[in-house]
């Protein structure tokens, strides 16, 4: 929806633009206007400037200049939409919608005062744990072992939650208030209704958003208890794929430094600001998802991930890389940073200095070196196989790249390491692409997609849509494996009807005695005896619990997916996840042991069960299924959950742009159909 010029006008004559960069700007009179030090490059001396008759800031250094919304556009990393509505609301007005029902902005108003409610209880909990920390020797003292004063603990708001089970009973006289439960603060024992605090004996870290709202928590143990980080969960006002430890604190030194540092915990975001790298931000517990990369680049145009050493830090830095290459324009710098394993960046800097770990950064990795280093993994470049499977491990990573000449040149690097000449290896990657799509797999779901023109007409007149869902992760899969005995080209299938007798079951694709126009469907790929599973989320998941060292194989996309799955899956998973990043790949006796206390521990043991349902006699010996024939198949099943949520996702864009929900719900669309029809020819 577009918001009308005029409204726009009077809202620009309604606010102040000395009050709204105040909030941001140390400022002083200077003549007829305001002084202070630029928030958008580093300098010693005030050439910013902001003027109460013009209502303009300007500086003189680095130039930037605009309106009170421009400032927030610039500085705070709102989108045009964000920045208008976050000054209405400071002044009391209202957004035109006239293109909402009053039911839509009975919905939208509802979902903002619930929100509201929310960052209130935060930010008194907060507050409360602020409070105890002043009064809690024993968590002062483990900050100040860590290093850390008592100004970086402010600046950052740290605070302290006690040891008993219900001690914000007494900040919160309704323990009981559902609100409670809805921020994270609170756990609920669904069987006796029994409430207890989620929170306990831990220095706790706020998780603000970029406006410095409490939105969630993050706290530390300060014993050996475990976990040694717990965050809080998914609500309304906080979403950990979306979020970023420090970001709000981190702004004005990301304009000042010229980059941002990427971490990965909270400990390290706030030991380097105290030792002079202001300029780091922390994922929240999860991999770093292209939409926190995204986020990032609204604030810089250079990224550095750091990463410790070990193995956990490697596929951390790979999970990354594949959130980032979507986002690698050619203006845009891209880093990963490796120290020594026994080093975090806490550690470096107190061991080595500031201009130490400075030198480490100038000297952090490209992109385009790790994209080739992380397609490289167990290809021998000295063997013809080993060149081939470089080209076929490089080339889903390369296509994520948008066009443009760092594609080009990666193109040829790969090409001279294939020892293919640049343009046979784009053509052999634009045949392969081709061929996927040919023979992808049809799904229902692809029947009703609409082509690019005509989801953009129906999106235009309004056409009607698939009602929004709830992600199945069963959404569009066959109900058990076709006969071997009968035949039935995709696509000519009729429910209710026979399939097609198979005169030979012995016959041949491509035979000379017959027609090869219908070939057989490939056979599924052998892991071991077993009954066919439920559903595609089962059988990914027994892979995973089954080799835990898959994890490695997925992208921070395909994480996000997964977790985000209904439960039992997708809080199986996400415990994975966490045991991955703790302890590395485990054996499935070891994560059986580990998940005796997991109300999800029957579903797993029920999946990974069904491996050995049928099991044949004899056959302990039999020669286990390839390690890369397993990745294959995870894979396919990836890509099979992952098409049908983009199609849930396109469905309730479509329905938001059809209602005027909101305004950017056509380009999202547009967006989510692309990256759709790519992994539908890459699905195969």
């Amino acid at each position: 929806m577009a918001i009308p010029q005029s409204f726009i006008q009077e809202l620009l004559s309604r606010v102040d633009v000395v009050d709204i960069v105040g909030k941001y700007v140390q400022l002083k009179k200077g003549g007829a206007n305001f002084m202070g030090l630029c928030p958008f490059h580093g300098e010693k001396s005030p050439s910013f400037s902001v003027s109460p008759t013009k209502q303009f800031f300007h500086c003189f250094g680095c130039g930037k200049n605009g309106n009170a919304i421009g400032f927030l556009m610039e500085h705070a990393g709102m989108t045009f939409i964000e920045a208008v509505k976050d000054l209405a609301q400071q002044t009391g007005m209202v957004v035109p919608e006239e293109q909402q029902s009053p039911e839509d902005r009975a919905r939208a108003a509802a979902a903002k005062a619930k929100q509201d409610s929310l960052s209130d209880v935060l930010e008194k909990a907060g507050d409360a744990y602020r409070d105890q920390l002043k009064i809690t020797p024993r968590a002062i003292d483990y900050l100040k072992g860590r290093g850390l004063s008592g100004q970086i603990a402010k600046r950052f708001g740290l605070g302290y939650a006690p040891e008993g089970w219900r001690s914000l009973a007494s900040i919160f006289p309704k323990y009981d208030d559902p609100l409670l439960a809805e921020s994270g603060l609170v756990i609920v024992n669904e069987e006796d209704d029994k409430r207890y605090d989620r929170f306990r004996d831990r220095i706790m870290f706020p998780i603000r958003n970029i406006k410095g709202e409490c939105i969630g928590f993050g706290g530390r143990v300060i014993g050996s208890g475990t976990p040694k980080y717990l965050n809080s969960p998914e609500t309304p006002v906080f979403h950990k794929g979306r979020e970023l430890y420090g970001l709000y604190e981190a702004r004005e030194a990301l304009h000042s430094a010229g980059y941002v540092l990427v971490t990965e915990g909270y400990m390290d975001v706030v030991a380097l600001a105290q030792l002079g790298f202001a300029n780091a931000v922390a994922t929240l517990g999860t991999a770093c998802t292209p939409e926190h990369v995204q986020k990032l680049f609204r604030f810089t145009d250079s990224v550095v991930f750091s990463f410790d050493g070990d193995s956990a830090g490697r596929r951390a830095a790979r999970k990354a890389l594949d959130g980032a290459l979507p986002y690698a324009t050619d203006v845009r710098s891209i880093k990963f940073l490796f120290l020594p394993a026994e080093h975090d960046p806490d550690s470096y800097v107190r061991e080595f200095g500031q201009e130490a770990f400075a030198e480490q950064i100038k000297q952090a990795m490209p992109l385009s070196r790790f994209l080739i280093e992380a397609a490289s993994a167990d290809c021998d470049l000295q063997t013809a196989e080993g060149r081939a499977r470089l080209s076929s491990q490089a080339r889903p990573l390369w296509q994520l790249l948008p066009d443009g000449a760092l594609k080009q040149q990666l193109l040829s690097e790969l090409a001279q390491l294939i020892e293919l000449e640049s343009a046979g290896l784009e053509k052999l990657w634009g045949q392969q692409a081709a061929s996927d799509q040919r023979f992808a797999p049809r799904s229902p779901s692809a029947a009703t997609a609409p082509s690019p023109p005509s989801a953009h007409a129906a999106l235009g007149q309004g056409a009607s849509a698939d009602e929004p869902r709830a992600f199945d992760p069963h959404f569009g899969e066959a109900s058990a494996w076709s006969s071997d005995s009968t035949y039935a080209p995709s696509g000519y299938s009729v429910a209710g009807a026979p399939a097609w007798p198979r005169k030979n079951p012995n016959w041949t694709p491509n035979s000379k005695w017959g027609n090869n126009r219908f070939q057989r469907e490939p056979a599924p790929v052998y892991t071991g005896p077993r009954t066919v599973p439920a559903s595609r989320a089962d059988h990914a998941a027994r892979l995973l619990l089954g080799n835990m060292a898959l994890w490695e194989s997925l992208t921070g996309e395909d994480h996000a997916m997964l977790c985000a799955l209904p439960a039992p899956h997708g809080p199986v998973l996400a415990w994975l996840e966490s045991e991955f990043h703790e302890q590395g790949a485990l054996g499935w006796s070891t994560l059986n042991e580990r998940m005796q206390a997991q109300p999800f521990a029957e579903d797993a043991r029920r999946w990974v069960a069904q491996d050995r349902i049928h099991h044949v006699v004899g056959s302990e010996n039999a020669t286990p299924p390839d390690p890369q024939e397993a990745r294959q198949e995870l894979r396919r099943l990836v890509s099979m959950l992952m098409i049908d949520h983009l199609q849930q996702l396109k469905n309730e864009a479509l329905a938001q742009h059809q209602s005027g929900q909101d305004p950017e719900a056509l380009a999202r669309y547009s967006s989510l159909d692309k990256r759709w029809r790519e992994l539908k020819a890459s699905s195969q």
